[in-house]
C-alpha cells in the first residue's frame, strides 16, 4: 500500500469511527443537517480512497464523480446547518433554489469522459501505486467551484452576522462553527496548489466531522425548550399524552400512564373507546378545550394528589397535528389556593358581618332621627312607620309586571328611604309644626321649605356613604314627594316625567296615609272617602300609569290599617 493510499485509508476509517460515535451520542433533537454531513463525509472519503486504488480511467471516472457529489452536497448541507445553528431561516423556495443549483452543477460532473462540459480532457495514470486523473477544466467546473466559493461565503457571512447580532446565540458554538469551514475552503483550493498529489479534502472533511461531533453533544444544552422537556420527563414527575385530531391515541410516557392506569391498555393510533376512566378525563378535557381554548387548565385527583393537566396543541414544526396534555403536581399549590379561599371567604364573611353591623346602625340612625322629628309633630304620629308600610305594599305590586323596569337594589332602597321623605320638618318653627288646625297661607309657606330642606340635610347625612343610588333616592324622596304630576305641587313645580319615580310612588302612600289617618284638625277618612280622592287625583296629583298598582295593593292597604285600629 503506497503511502497516499495510507493516508486515505486512515481518513476513510477516522472518518468512519467519528460517524459511529455520532451515532452512538444522536438524539432525536440533533439537527437533521448535521446528520447528513455525517453521512456524506465517510462515503466522500470512501471515494477518495477509491480512486487512489482505481486501475483503468472509468473506474476513476466514476469515483471522482462521487467526490463532487459528496464535496458539493456536503458544502450545501454545512451551509444549511449554518443557518439552522444560527437561527437565521431560509425559506422553503431559497433552499429549494440551492439544492437545485447544487443538483444541476452535479449533473454537469456526470458528462465527464463524455462531453466537454465539465472536463475538456481527462486521462488516466498511476505512479508510485496511487491512481490519478490528469484533468483540463472546462466551463462548468469553474461553476462548480463558484457554487462552493457561495457557499462558503454565505456561511461564513452567517456566523459573522450572528457572532456580531444574536445574543442568543454561543459565541463558542459560533467559533467552532467557523474552523471546519476555513480548512475546508482551504483544503479544496490553496491544498492543490500546496500537495498536487494528493486531495486535503478527506482530512478537512474528518476534521469537520470531529468539530460537529462536539457541537451535537453541545446543541442539546443550547435547546432549552428540547432540553427542558427531556429533564422533565426523566424527573418522572410530569406526565405526557398525546391525541391527533380525530381523537386517536398517539402516546404518552410512564408517568401519565402511573397517573391514568387505563393508559397502558390504550393501542397507538386507536380511538378511545368504552374507556370510560379516559373519556370522562382526558378526552373531556380535550373536548372542552377544542371547543373553547381558554378552557386549557383541568384539575385531576389521584390519592391524596392534585395533578394540573395543561392542554394544549401538539405542534410539529409549525403546523397542529393534535393535542397534547400536560400533567403536573399541583398539590401544594392548590392547598395553598384552597387556604387563600378559606382566608378570604372568613375575611369576607367577617367584613360583611361587620359592614351589616354599620349599615344597621346607620339605619337606626336615620330612623332615630325621622321619629325625633315626628315627636315633634303632634299630628302625624307613626306616619313614617306607616308610609314605608305603604311603600312596600305598592312596590310589592309593581315589581309583579315591573313595566317600569325596578331593579331588586331600587325596590330595597324606596322602602329604605320613605322614612326619611319628612326629615326637613325639622327645620319648621315648632309654633307652625304643632299648630292645632289648618295652616294659615304664610304659615303654609313656611311648611311647604321643609321639602328642600329635607333634601339638603339628607344630602348632608348621606354624602359620605359608599351606597350612592340609596343617597339619590333617598334625596329625590325628600324632595319631591310633594310635586303633583300636573305641575301644582311644590317646592320645584315639576310636572310629569320630570318627577323622580321613587317620589311619584311617596307621594300616593304619604297622601293615603294623611287621608286614612287621624289629624288634630280632622278624624280619620273611611277606606271609601280616602280611595274616591286617590283615584280622583290620578292623572293630576299621581302618575296615572300607578293606578293599577294602587288598585291591585288597595285591599293590602286597607288590611294594614284595619289591623292598626283593631291594635
Amino acid at each position: 500500500m503506497s503511502t497516499v493510499e495510507l493516508y486515505y485509508s486512515v481518513c476513510f476509517g477516522a472518518s468512519l469511527l467519528l460517524t459511529m460515535l455520532y451515532m452512538m451520542i444522536w438524539h432525536k433533537h440533533f439537527d437533521v443537517h448535521i446528520t447528513l454531513i455525517f453521512v456524506l463525509a465517510p462515503i466522500t472519503n470512501f471515494a477518495h480512497l477509491l480512486l487512489s486504488q482505481t486501475r483503468t480511467l472509468d473506474a476513476a471516472l466514476t469515483a471522482q464523480k462521487v467526490i463532487y457529489a459528496g464535496c458539493l452536497y456536503q458544502m450545501f448541507i454545512i451551509l444549511l446547518t449554518v443557518m439552522s445553528l444560527c437561527r437565521i431561516r431560509i425559506t422553503k423556495p431559497k433552499k429549494l433554489i440551492l439544492f437545485l443549483l447544487t443538483t444541476a452543477v452535479y449533473v454537469s460532473t456526470l458528462t465527464m469522459g463524455k462531453s466537454k462540459i465539465f472536463y475538456s480532457s481527462v486521462r488516466f495514470r498511476r505512479v508510485h501505486g496511487t491512481s490519478y486523473l490528469i484533468k483540463e477544466y472546462a466551463f462548468m467546473h469553474t461553476v462548480c467551484y463558484m457554487t462552493i466559493i457561495l457557499y462558503f461565503i454565505l456561511s461564513i457571512a452567517a456566523i459573522l452576522y450572528s457572532y456580531f447580532k444574536k445574543s442568543q446565540v454561543s459565541k463558542k458554538m459560533l467559533m467552532l462553527m467557523f474552523l471546519p469551514e476555513v480548512i475546508c475552503i482551504f483544503a479544496f483550493f490553496g491544498g492543490r496548489m500546496l500537495f498536487p498529489e494528493v486531495e486535503l479534502l478527506p482530512i478537512a472533511f474528518t476534521f469537520a466531522q470531529a468539530v460537529y461531533l462536539i457541537i451535537s453533544y453541545r446543541m442539546t444544552l443550547y435547546d432549552i425548550t428540547d432540553s427542558g422537556i427531556e429533564s422533565l420527563v426523566q424527573m418522572g414527575t410530569n406526565g405526557f399524552i398525546s391525541f391527533d385530531f380525530s381523537m386517536r391515541y398517539i402516546g404518552s410516557n410512564d408517568t401519565a400512564k402511573q397517573l391514568i392506569p387505563e393508559l397502558a391498555d390504550m393501542v397507538v393510533d386507536r380511538p378511545v373507546k368504552d374507556r370510560r376512566a379516559i373519556l370522562d378525563t382526558v378526552v373531556k378535557w380535550v373536548i372542552d378545550f377544542s371547543e373553547d381554548e381558554s378552557k386549557n387548565v383541568a384539575y385531576y385527583e389521584k390519592g391524596d394528589k392534585i395533578y394540573r393537566a395543561e392542554i394544549n396543541y401538539l405542534h410539529d414544526g409549525r403546523k397542529r397535528k393534535g393535542y397534547q396534555i400536560f400533567l403536573t403536581d399541583d398539590t401544594q399549590n392548590r392547598k395553598y389556593v384552597a387556604l387563600i379561599e378559606n382566608y378570604n371567604n372568613d375575611l369576607t364573611k367577617q367584613v360583611d358581618e361587620k359592614t351589616s353591623h354599620i349599615i344597621a346602625m346607620h339605619n337606626n340612625l336615620i330612623m332615630s332621627m325621622a321619629t325625633m322629628v315626628e315627636s315633634r309633630d303632634n299630628s302625624t304620629g307613626g306616619h313614617i312607620k306607616r308610609t314605608s308600610e305603604c311603600v312596600r305594599i305598592l312596590i310589592d305590586e309593581i315589581k309583579k309586571d315591573n313595566i317600569f323596569g325596578l331593579t331588586e337594589d331600587f325596590c330595597k332602597n324606596i322602602i329604605k328611604a320613605a322614612p326619611m321623605h319628612d326629615l326637613g320638618k325639622i327645620a319648621v318653627d315648632d309654633a307652625i309644626l304643632r299648630k292645632p288646625g289648618r295652616f294659615e297661607p304664610w304659615e303654609f309657606e313656611k311648611m311647604k321649605a321643609h321639602a328642600a330642606e329635607g333634601a339638603r340635610i339628607v344630602h348632608e347625612v348621606l354624602k359620605d356613604t359608599d351606597d350612592y343610588e340609596f343617597h339619590i333616592i333617598a334625596e329625590n324622596v325628600a324632595h319631591y314627594h310633594h310635586e303633583r304630576w300636573d305641575g301644582s305641587g311644590y317646592p320645584e313645580g315639576l310636572k310629569g316625567d320630570e318627577i323622580p319615580l321613587e317620589a311619584r310612588i311617596m307621594a300616593i302612600a304619604d297622601v293615603y296615609d294623611a287621608l286614612v289617618s287621624k289629624r288634630v284638625y280632622k278624624e280619620s277618612m273611611s277606606f271609601e272617602q280616602a280611595n274616591e280622592i286617590i283615584m280622583d287625583g290620578m292623572g293630576k296629583h299621581f302618575d296615572k300609569r300607578l293606578e293599577p298598582y294602587y288598585v291591585s295593593a288597595r285591599p293590602k292597604l286597607e288590611a294594614y290599617y284595619s289591623g292598626l285600629k283593631e291594635n
